[in-house]
């Protein structure tokens, strides 16, 4: 468009001199006025196929975002020793599975690898797409789920994690389910560089991406965004034009796909829809700026009230992990009750004593873990206090502990009455008159 208009510019130009030195040859005074018919003719010759225009502009426009990615994509590749695509399986993520595949390196795991997060609440066709695109682009994911759990026994999760864990604590469901297997998944897979779909056109948080920059995770872990400049509309032309595999609820009215708790439609009547390869309704519902993932996260909010647009991988703050134990034995004022077993014979005992049910990947119990020790230590000769752990072993605790959330505190007295710590304050003072108030005021 810029060469034309440039042409128009240069034959206006020389017409307009040709007029202008024509007029002072006939008569220094004569003016001169525009031919508008000779307008109007150059107009009619001027029409052209605007539809077949816009379809090959599209078409350049295609062929330059796919070579941007490759480009991209070959750097991630060659250039770095272990490049790893977490890939979620929707729209964007199955453009770089097919580009990746193109390129060679699905099937050369040296070159790049694969990993899928399993949160246990995705849509059953989540996984099941999964297995048909492994046997069709001849590769294998490595699947990464909540710590300690074997991949795909939910059973085992709600066991060990509670099956509403997410309606409890929305930011420990994205840790324990997403956060801390994403960021395990790159560190068991030696991860230099993270591939991934984000794109500008996705939202506001998203905005001012680049194909390249540091992840806020793994200690600046570089991050390679092979479709940051890609629209929505960009994404499913490609998957229309090289007939890519797509997750199959696209059909069923989902532009993007997450847990299966909080994913919805848009609109949520389904009445849009891309469906052999084509849409089926208004697009637009799908195609607007930051409308892709609008569908997600549905009904959920932040701590601080704000609607939730994130599930907390990719922002800064997100390498904090949860590998470590809480109170550390052999350096800590706080002791071990180690099974459900020592816990009822110390109940049994006689004698009162303190302790804290919790989980070590519980942000509250990681808050708290400096007040409670502090108190462990000014308790000490009066009181003993404890700590046990109850994310596996949760019937107990919940029977015996007064626990349905992390973390329980509770003053066991000496006839075995476990007595539950209300309030939120979890701090050394609060500790201590809690304790006075239970027992007898000399313990503190």
């Amino acid at each position: 468009m810029i060469l034309f208009s440039r042409s128009l510019f240069h034959v206006s130009s020389l017409a307009c001199a040709i007029t202008i030195s024509s007029a002072f040859q006939a008569s220094s005074f004569e003016v001169v006025r525009p031919r508008l018919d000779v307008a109007y003719r150059m107009s009619a010759k001027a029409i052209f196929d605007q539809e077949a225009f816009i379809a090959e502009s599209k078409e350049m426009r295609l062929k330059h975002l796919e070579e941007q990615a490759m480009f991209a994509l070959k750097i991630a590749c060659e250039n770095y020793g272990n490049a790893v695509f977490p890939n979620a399986l929707i729209a964007g993520d199955v453009v770089i599975t097919h580009l990746l595949h193109r390129m060679g390196y699905l099937k050369d795991a040296t070159k790049c690898k694969v990993m899928v997060v399993d949160t246990f609440h995705l849509f059953p066709e989540t996984i099941e797409f999964l297995r048909e695109i492994e046997k069709y682009y001849d590769f294998k994911a490595e699947v990464f789920c909540a710590e300690g759990v074997p991949v795909g026994d939910k059973e085992a999760y709600d066991a060990k994690y509670g099956v509403d864990l997410w309606k409890e604590d929305i930011e420990q469901y994205d840790k324990v389910c997403k956060v801390e297997p994403f960021q395990r998944g790159l560190k068991t897979l030696n991860t230099d560089c993270m591939i991934n779909g984000r794109t500008r056109w996705q939202g506001f948080e998203r905005a001012w991406i680049n194909q390249f920059e540091n992840a806020p995770i793994g200690g600046g872990l570089a991050k390679c965004n092979p479709i940051a400049y890609w629209t929505l509309e960009d994404t499913f032309d490609y998957i229309a034009k090289y007939k890519v595999p797509h997750h199959p609820l696209h059909a069923k009215g989902y532009p993007s796909i997450g847990d299966a708790k909080d994913t919805i439609p848009i609109p949520e009547d389904g009445s849009t829809r891309f469906v052999n390869f084509k849409f089926e309704g208004d697009a637009t519902k799908w195609l607007d700026y930051a409308t892709e993932r609008k569908g997600r996260f549905v009904g959920l909010q932040n701590k601080d009230g704000s609607t939730k647009t994130e599930c907390g991988i990719h922002v800064a703050g997100a390498e904090k992990t949860f590998e470590r134990d809480l109170w550390n034995a052999g350096n800590s004022a706080v002791k071990v009750l180690a099974t459900a077993e020592e816990a009822t014979a110390l109940k049994k005992s006689g004698k009162p004593f303190v302790v804290a049910v919790y989980a070590p990947w519980c942000q509250f119990c990681q808050k708290m873990e400096d007040e409670y020790e502090s108190f462990a230590a000014q308790m000490d000769g009066k009181i003993d206090v404890y700590k046990l752990r109850g994310d596996e072993i949760r019937d107990y605790v919940t029977k015996e502990f007064n626990t349905a959330s992390f973390p329980t505190i509770n003053i066991v007295k000496p006839d075995g009455t476990a007595v539950k710590y209300e309030s939120e304050k979890r701090d050394v003072s609060s500790f201590k008159d809690f304790v006075a108030k239970t027992l007898e005021k000399s313990m503190v």
